[in-house]
């Protein structure tokens, strides 16, 4: 399905292995749980390449395992709230990705801060970056800590939210 071969091309430019993306789009359109091998057949994938990718997936909690009865093979099946998907997502990234380079701008701001051979608008500019990162994450924690109604009326607001903030121009 032409969905499932875009989604695993939009999955590499998003840094993510391509048939890890192509699982999930293929289980997120399934209407019923599927089993590993089926995976491997329906997509052409090696089942090792299954396996490595459904333990991603299930490490992202973007699938899930199900029991179905009376046979012994695990099953899958994908979050399919797109909501809860795209927060799993997002808070997923932020512990990978974001938190360990706030902690190495902090480190590294420190150092300079006591090093006399780090020029002034080096310390400055590592200062701006930690601060920028910083506010990024905050904001970040605290979308994520909004119901998510509250959350998707903030967002359809788009460009009108700016009417709240000082300063603007009415």
């Amino acid at each position: 399905m032409r969905f499932i071969l875009h989604w695993g091309d939009l999955g590499g430019q998003w840094g993510v292995n391509r048939s890890v993306a192509q699982i999930q789009a293929l289980l997120y359109l399934s209407e019923k749980p599927l089993p590993a091998d089926e995976i491997a057949d329906l997509l052409g994938l090696a089942r090792s390449n299954v396996s490595n990718s459904i333990k991603e997936l299930l490490n992202w909690q973007l699938i899930s395992r199900v029991p179905i009865a009376g046979d012994r093979r695990d099953h899958f099946v994908a979050e399919t709230d797109i909501w809860e998907m795209v927060t799993r997502i997002a808070k997923g990234r932020k512990q990978r990705e974001i938190d360990p380079a706030e902690a190495a701008l902090r480190a590294c701001s420190s150092e300079a801060a006591d090093d006399p051979l780090v020029s002034p608008v080096a310390r400055q500019r590592l200062v701006a970056m930690l601060d920028f990162v910083t506010t990024m994450s905050r904001w970040h924690d605290e979308m994520m800590r909004l119901p998510k109604s509250t959350l998707m009326a903030f967002i359809k607001m788009g460009g009108k939210v700016t009417r709240f903030l000082p300063g603007k121009k009415e």
